[in-house]
C-alpha cells in the first residue's frame, strides 16, 4: 500500500509539472478559459516586457521613423486605431482596414481580420513590413535598433545578451501585448457579485444573450472564428476577407468576430471602420443585412429590438468598458525608458 501511494503521488506530480503553467506575470482571470498562447516558448520578465513595450512605441520600426505600433494602436482607446476609419502609414499611406484594439491577445489563435497570421510571436512582421503601414525591411530593423544605444542595454536585460535578433524582438513585443489583459469592467465586477447591473443594464444582457452571445462568447465577448455578417462589399476597398487567405469562395466576406470589450472606446465599427456609432452597429443587425446563403447561421432569424431595446442593449456594451485597463500606466508611452530623469541624469537601463 506504501509503493502504491508514493507511485501514485510520483505520477500525479509529473502529471503537474507537465502542465503549462502561465507565467507568474501572467494571471488567468477567474473563470477564464486556459489561454492558447504557450508561455514556455517565451516567459515574461519585467525586463522583456519593459523592451516589447519601448518597441511598441518607438517609430524606428518604420522606414522613415514616422510610424509606431502605438501610431495605429492608441492605449487610451484600448490600442485601437479611431481617428479616422482606416490605419495610416507612413507618407499618409492609407490601409484598407480599420485597426483592432489590442487586449486578451493570449487567448486568440488567430490575428488579422482575415487571420492570416497564425501566432502572436510573428504578427508584428506583418504591420512591419506592410507597404501600406510601416513598409520597411525587418533586417533593416534590427540594424537601426542595433545602432540606438539604447537598444543593446534593453536586450541585455532582457536576453542576457546585447545582440539583437529578429526572435528576440519579435519575442519582446509578444512579452508586452500578452500583459494587456483586459478583464475589470462592471460586467466583471457583476460576475464576481461584487455590484449589480442597472434594470437597464440587466434588460440589455438578457438581450445580447438571446442575439448576440453565440458570436461575442463570455468571457472574452468573440468565439474567435470568422463570420459573415451580412455587410455589402466596399465597392472601392473590394476586401474580401478570410477568401483572400484561403481562397475559398464559402470564406468571401467573412471577417474575425471581435472582441466587444471596450467597445465604448473603439469606434469607429467593423473592418472597414464603416460605422461611426455603436445605434449604428445595432441598426445593421436588425435591418441592414443582406440575406444571402453564405450569411452566418448566426444571423439567419432576424432580429427585431424596439427603441428602448436598443438603447439597453446599449446600456450593457458599456458595462464592457475597463478604465483600469484603458488607463493603466504601466502600458502607455515608457517616458522612463526613452527619456534621461532629471534627478538621476541616468537612461533606464544604465
Amino acid at each position: 500500500m506504501k509503493y502504491f501511494i508514493l507511485s501514485y503521488c510520483f505520477i500525479l506530480l509529473l502529471l503537474l509539472t507537465s502542465v503549462v503553467i502561465p507565467d507568474p506575470l501572467f494571471t488567468i482571470p477567474k473563470g477564464w478559459p486556459k489561454p492558447n498562447y504557450s508561455f514556455t516558448q517565451n516567459q515574461l520578465s519585467q525586463s522583456k516586457i519593459d523592451l516589447g513595450r519601448a518597441l511598441f512605441y518607438d517609430p524606428i520600426l518604420s522606414k522613415d521613423s514616422t510610424i509606431s505600433c502605438a501610431s495605429c494602436h492608441n492605449p487610451y482607446t484600448a490600442f485601437a486605431h479611431t481617428d479616422h476609419a482606416l490605419s495610416h502609414g507612413i507618407h499618409d499611406s492609407i490601409g484598407i482596414r480599420n485597426a483592432p484594439a489590442l487586449l486578451n491577445l493570449a487567448w486568440q489563435k488567430s490575428f488579422m481580420w482575415d487571420g492570416a497570421i497564425h501566432h502572436l510571436d510573428v504578427q508584428a512582421l506583418a504591420p512591419i513590413t506592410h507597404p501600406a503601414e510601416m513598409n520597411e525591411e525587418f533586417s533593416h530593423v534590427l540594424m537601426k535598433l542595433q545602432n540606438k544605444p539604447i537598444y543593446p542595454k534593453l536586450f541585455y536585460l532582457a536576453f542576457g545578451d546585447s545582440m539583437l535578433t529578429g526572435a528576440s524582438t519579435l519575442k519582446a513585443l509578444s512579452a508586452f501585448l500578452l500583459t494587456l489583459v483586459s478583464a475589470n469592467s462592471k460586467y466583471d465586477s457583476v460576475t464576481r457579485k461584487q455590484t449589480k447591473f442597472t434594470p437597464q443594464e440587466s434588460n440589455g444582457y438578457k438581450i445580447f444573450k438571446q442575439h448576440c452571445a453565440q458570436c461575442h462568447k463570455e468571457p472574452l465577448f468573440t468565439n474567435h472564428t470568422f463570420e459573415r455578417n451580412g455587410l455589402p462589399l466596399d465597392s472601392i476597398l473590394n476586401d474580401i476577407g478570410r477568401m483572400k487567405i484561403t481562397g475559398l469562395t464559402s470564406d468571401s466576406l467573412k471577417f474575425k468576430v471581435p472582441t466587444l470589450r471596450n467597445i465604448e472606446f473603439t469606434a469607429p465599427y467593423m473592418h472597414d471602420g464603416r460605422f461611426k456609432h455603436l445605434h449604428e452597429v445595432i441598426k445593421h443587425y436588425t435591418s441592414g443585412i443582406q440575406m444571402n446563403a453564405s450569411l452566418s447561421d448566426k444571423l439567419k432569424k432576424p432580429i427585431s429590438l424596439n427603441p428602448k431595446e436598443r438603447v439597453d442593449l446599449i446600456a450593457f456594451l458599456l458595462t464592457l468598458s475597463d478604465n483600469n485597463f484603458i488607463f493603466n500606466p504601466k502600458h502607455s508611452f515608457p517616458k522612463m525608458i526613452f527619456f534621461k530623469n532629471s534627478e538621476s541624469g541616468k537612461i533606464y537601463g544604465d
